[in-house]
């Protein structure tokens, strides 16, 4: 798969993995498996990114006398959530073109 297109449907996967409630990383890692693999050292730093584009916030806690941080979706991490849906809409009438069978206009 392409790169920068894996990068994307990352991104989206982390930003709805938070959709709902705040999480953190290993949860979100735990969530995100069973439709796409996706490592500590993947993670992080596309959390960074995010953080830094504003499509979410991060808050530290304390959780069994350890600090956690908590990843929070913002307003700008909800419009990404709803563009990419958008988006996927065109991507799936490209895929259904292309793999259309048997069909050609002359």
């Amino acid at each position: 798969m392409d790169i920068q297109l894996k990068r994307g449907l990352l991104d989206v996967c982390v930003l709805a993995a938070i959709k709902d409630e705040d999480g953190y990383g290993y949860q979100i890692i735990k969530d995100i498996h069973p439709y796409v693999e996706i490592s500590e050292s993947t993670l992080y730093p596309i959390l960074r990114r995010m953080e830094n584009a504003r499509l979410l916030t991060v808050r530290t806690a304390e959780h069994n006398g350890r600090l956690r941080k908590y990843y929070h979706i913002t307003d700008a991490g909800l419009e990404r959530l709803d563009a990419f849906r958008q988006e996927w809409q065109e991507m799936m009438a490209i895929y259904n073109f292309v793999t259309r069978e048997g069909t050609r206009h002359e």
